[in-house]
């Protein structure tokens, strides 16, 4: 039996590379997001849905139809962020956690008795340290969303269901300063990739007793202090 996977917020970005790589995979691949992708952007192999998170209503229809036309889940993963106009607050809440919660509860009993079952949830490392740009709205859920995969560990547990979360830093995107780099341990910024190696391998048997973790991907610049790496940014600067 094909392994079935799903995806929420899977139209563009690292949901869209994690969605590509799992159908090259041979996996069964449903994508929901806000809306259907252009015809240049399809996967091939993969289904797309359209749905307002926000509404459970559609959501729940959504997920009805995937069940029905691709069978119970291997995987349930979730990239999804806030991306409307309306109030940020009320947003992040919606988008992030309520959905993340409501998806959740509507599928526990609708995975697969015979593959691997995992839900992987892409949080933040601002759930942890403040990221300027973003508002509190963003924070506050991305926290949220790491306690709610802590609650969801133990009480899927007994159903075979592990669940954890992968913690992007800074993404994750070309062109970014290369003196970025140079406060970065490993030595330069991440990619897509990194993040959907990491979602796979919680998602896949040599991750079969790991649940209720965080796997922070950022190169290991979280560990180093906000004061050591101001140093070095000013030592760089003087010596340009």
């Amino acid at each position: 039996m094909k392994r079935h996977s799903l995806v929420i917020g899977g139209t563009g970005g690292i949901g869209s590379a994690f969605a590509r790589s799992v159908a090259r995979a041979g996996h069964v691949v449903s994508v929901i997001g806000r809306r259907l992708p252009s015809e240049a952007e399809p996967i091939p192999h993969v289904r797309y849905y359209a749905a307002d998170l926000s509404c459970a209503q559609r959501l729940g229809a959504v997920l009805t139809e995937i069940l029905r036309r691709s069978g119970k889940l291997s995987s349930l993963i979730f990239f999804q962020r806030f991306r409307g106009e309306e109030d940020p607050w009320v947003g992040e809440m919606e988008i992030s956690l309520t959905a993340t919660k409501n998806t959740i509860e509507r599928l526990t009993d609708d995975f697969s008795r015979t593959d691997e079952r995992s839900i992987v949830v892409v949080s933040s490392i601002a759930s942890r340290f403040i990221v300027e740009e973003q508002p509190v709205g963003y924070h506050v859920a991305k926290a949220g969303l790491n306690q709610m995969v802590r609650y969801y560990a133990v009480a899927l547990g007994p159903k075979g269901i592990r669940v954890n979360s992968v913690s992007p830093g800074t993404v994750l995107k070309e062109g970014s300063s290369p003196l970025s780099k140079r406060i970065i341990p490993l030595g330069r910024m991440g990619r897509s990739e990194d993040v959907v190696r990491a979602v796979e391998f919680l998602c896949s048997p040599q991750a079969s007793f790991i649940t209720g973790q965080e796997i922070i991907v950022d190169g290991g610049l979280s560990l180093r202090s906000q004061e050591s790496v101001a140093r070095e940014l000013a030592l760089q600067a003087v010596a340009r």
